[in-house]
């Protein structure tokens, strides 16, 4: 749907950028209230309809699926489940799945984009970030972040560093306080983190266990280091 239309001639590039629409989408990037977001403003991306002749006409055998899950939430538009955002110049940045955008105290802000720049840190290998429950504002972020091999600095070290990192690029209003160092993240064997599943972990609520999981004790690595910060607690695992 975004490209840089190379037969119509090479725009510049922008880099973290899909480009822009191309002709026959009208992408546009919309606040909650299905109202259209200003140059630079996080919003869920969606096109407006009608589409182009024979694109996502439906799901296989589930009309209504399809209906309740793409043309419900934004009346007059295909949501596609990502976010993010256009600058000034009419350029789209993919920035996460609508799933992986947090309220933190009314500030919608992208997980993604915190992991840009945790990943940025030269000790980071990997990383995630999830939005976790929080009694005063709504969801806090929590970094998870994997050293790369050889590195032998102190972990308390890195993740203060992560942490100032994310105050400096994105601001105190991304409300990172807390970096924990893990060994590994559990993956599907097809190499997708499994955000929701240590997301439910951290907020406490029941999960199960995807049968997708690569290693199924990386959850009981991830479960005893968010214990030992006091994520989760001992008798809210039993």
């Amino acid at each position: 749907m975004a490209a840089n239309p190379v037969g119509l001639g090479m725009l510049p590039v922008k880099y973290g950028s899909v480009s822009v629409p191309m002709p026959g989408y009208d992408v546009a990037v919309l606040a909650s209230d299905g109202r259209p977001t200003a140059p630079g403003t996080l919003g869920a991306i969606a096109v407006k309809l009608p589409l182009p002749p024979g694109c996502l006409p439906t799901l296989w055998n589930a009309d209504e699926r399809f209906r309740q899950g793409y043309l419900s939430r934004f009346p007059g538009y295909y949501e596609t489940a990502d976010a993010g955002y256009r600058d000034e110049d009419g350029y789209l940045f993919v920035m996460a799945r609508t799933d992986d955008i947090i309220n933190v105290a009314g500030h919608r802000l992208s997980t993604g984009a915190m992991e840009e720049v945790l990943a940025s840190h030269p000790d980071v290998a990997e990383c995630a970030v999830l939005g976790i429950k929080d009694t005063i504002k709504g969801q806090v972020p929590l970094g998870l972040v994997v050293l790369k091999a050889g590195v032998a600095r102190d972990c308390g070290a890195i993740e203060s560093e992560c942490v100032q990192r994310v105050r400096e690029v994105i601001g105190a209003v991304a409300a990172l306080r807390t970096v924990i160092t893990i060994k590994r993240l559990p993956k599907t064997r097809s190499g997708k983190i499994l955000r929701g599943t240590m997301r439910r972990m951290a907020d406490c609520e029941p999960w199960k266990l995807p049968a997708t999981i690569d290693d199924p004790a990386i959850l009981d690595e991830i479960s005893e280091a968010m214990m030992a910060r006091g994520i989760i607690r001992d008798e809210l695992q039993e």
